[in-house]
């Protein structure tokens, strides 16, 4: 146990952590030179997109000294909207590397990662990336990081992770700051499980680590929140490969596969113990992650429901953050109603059920929950704006509120107060954080408006340099309107929103403009219509493919052209009655854009 440690690379998007990962990797000679790059993101998604999306685990080895020491490595993501991700690999660790972009400064995460850490107790070590490129500013960003993380200068290490500059020393520092593991061998077995993996063959595999006693080859295990056992048919430790051993001691990190297939029977942040000597009490959870987004996932074909439901449990297994629930629509059939930590874990989600699992899916508009009160006085929650009643049923609507923290930089508290305006926030306070140049404002805003689009646009206007937080603190009343899409006269509910009375015009024609666009053109004139509350207020019509009737006439009389075309008109007319619009999935999820 002396020799282990467990360490996480924790930083903002983009600043170079799986670089510097691959680096490590390199450097204690787990993979050869030769290796493709982010070597740790083995998803399709994670190298399309330039970003890490789950969290990963890997063992080296490195001599230091003399002695060989294990290094448990847990990548983790560097965007908010997987910060569960980042919290479930911080348990799991002792120790942290704080990887900042030299060209580029602390940034967002970068704080919300590192006030994580510090609330776990983990050593931080400072590593200051990117030193060789021209446009870098060491001197500025090294002071950002002694008031961020309190720290002298010889502390924070400078590093090229893309040359190899610098790693040798982040090795060597791993090993002398961050403490090994503490536990008693001696002890019955307590190992927390901080993620799974699904495999068709060989069942749920749980990845853990062992705080005390320790776990062999065929051993019986209790799974602590559910009371069941299991055999421990192979354990091992994560290399690139998995390793197959025989006994993992206390302090370490390693795999168990136990030939579970029931994903209902098994629950991250659950504690594995002996059957026959178990542990007294449960190691404690992971802090519940709160989503942000919620919407509909139903499948494109009504018989891939049960299919589809297979595919949303293995896929919770890998994402413990994605939360569901049955559902039913009159429009669209059986589903589930998701919630997501915001609207690119949606598109991860999205994304990933239709290419992992090879489902086809409609994802409705996200929403909140609002609680209405009718004439009558009944209380209802409404988890659909598909289930709103009639506005003259109502005496009033609720929706739910949050306080919002944002630490930004003073050059950009005005736009920020400016941002948080728009989207109906009331200021509650705002002072100087922790002594620095940094401000901390907070707000109590609608959730409904920060669910799309607010921290793209905080990002944006702040260059990066704004952390966000938020927490509910209740539902407060509010003037909202329902809008309703009707496509070729028919409503079409999973397209239905609620807004504030202030933006429903103008949104309502935004979204015929963009619906008229995104819906292909049919045999007939499909008329796109959006009421407010029951009435009309935006139109627009898409054409028809027309063909031309009149082009077999070669002169005559102008009335056998106007035959033809009359001929033509009422064909239309008739199809347009029975003809059904077909509207692509694609849409659902480009129509998203347009309440941005």
């Amino acid at each position: 146990m002396h020799y282990i440690r467990n360490f996480c690379i924790i930083a903002h998007i983009d600043h170079g952590k799986s670089t510097l990962a691959d680096r490590l990797l390199e450097f204690t000679k787990t993979v050869s030179e030769k290796k493709r790059s982010q070597l740790l993101d083995d998803m399709d998604l994670e190298r399309e997109r330039g970003i890490t999306i789950k969290s990963h685990a890997v063992q080296m080895e490195y001599k230091y000294k003399n002695k060989i020491y294990i290094l448990n490595l847990i990548d983790t993501p560097g965007h908010v909207d997987f910060s569960y991700e980042v919290s479930r690999s911080i348990a799991a660790c002792e120790g942290a590397l704080l990887v900042v972009d030299c060209t580029k400064s602390v940034q967002a995460q970068t704080i919300s990662n590192l006030s994580l850490a510090l609330k776990n107790h983990l050593v931080i070590i400072p590593v200051l990336n990117k030193i060789d490129l021209y446009d870098s500013i060491p001197e500025y960003v090294t002071k950002e990081i002694m008031e961020l993380v309190e720290c002298k200068m010889e502390d924070i290490i400078p590093v090229s992770a893309k040359n190899g500059f610098g790693i040798n020393n982040v090795l060597n520092q791993i090993i002398t700051r961050i403490p090994a593991p503490k536990g008693d061998p001696k002890a019955p077995l307590q190992a927390f499980i901080f993620d799974y993996l699904y495999n068709p063959f060989r069942g749920i595999e749980a990845l853990f680590r062992i705080k005390n006693g320790c776990i062999r080859k065929g051993q019986k295990l209790r799974f602590m929140s559910t009371g069941k056992i299991y055999s421990a048919y192979e354990i091992g430790t994560l290399k690139i490969k998995r390793i197959s051993k025989n006994q993992i001691n206390t302090g370490d990190v390693g795999y168990v596969v136990s030939g579970i297939k029931n994903t209902s029977e098994v629950k991250v942040g659950d504690t594995i113990t002996d059957a026959y000597n178990p542990a007294t009490k449960a190691i404690q959870k992971f802090q519940k992650f709160k989503p942000m987004v919620f919407a509909s996932i139903y499948p494109v074909n009504s018989d891939k429901y049960e299919e589809l439901r297979s595919s949303i449990e293995k896929l919770q297994l890998n994402d413990a953050a994605f939360s569901f629930r049955p559902e039913s629509s009159p429009a669209l059939g059986f589903g589930f109603h998701c919630g997501f930590l915001g609207f690119l874990h949606m598109e991860i989600v999205k994304d990933r059920l239709e290419r992992e699992y090879e489902v086809s899916i409609i994802l409705t508009i996200p929403n909140v929950s609002y609680r209405v009160y009718t004439k009558n006085d009944q209380k209802v929650l409404i988890n659909h704006p598909s289930d709103f009643p009639e506005m003259e049923k109502l005496k009033k609507i609720e929706e739910p509120f949050v306080l919002v923290s944002i630490i930004t930089k003073d050059i950009y508290i005005g736009s920020v107060m400016s941002l948080c305006i728009e989207k109906r926030g009331i200021m509650i306070e705002h002072h100087n954080y922790m002594n620095s140049e940094r401000i901390k404002i907070m707000f109590e805003m609608p959730l409904s408006e920060i669910i799309f689009d607010f921290y793209d646009k905080l990002k944006t206007i702040s260059n990066g340099y704004a952390s966000f937080d938020y927490n509910f603190i209740g539902y407060k009343s509010s003037d909202l309107k329902k809008i309703t899409v009707l496509i070729n006269h028919e409503k079409i509910e999973p397209l239905s929103l609620l807004v504030h009375k202030t933006k429903a015009f103008f949104l309502a024609k935004k979204i015929c403009q963009e619906l008229s666009v995104l819906i292909p053109k049919h045999q007939f004139s499909i008329p796109i219509q959006v009421s407010v509350s029951g009435k009309i207020i935006a139109r627009e019509t898409i054409k028809s493919l027309r063909k031309n009737v009149t082009d077999k006439c070669y002169g005559g009389d102008i009335s056998r052209k106007r035959k033809l075309l009359e001929k033509q008109k009422k064909g239309k007319k008739k199809m347009r009655q029975i003809g059904k619009v077909e509207i692509p999935s694609s849409t659902f999820m480009t129509f998203l854009k347009v309440k941005n």
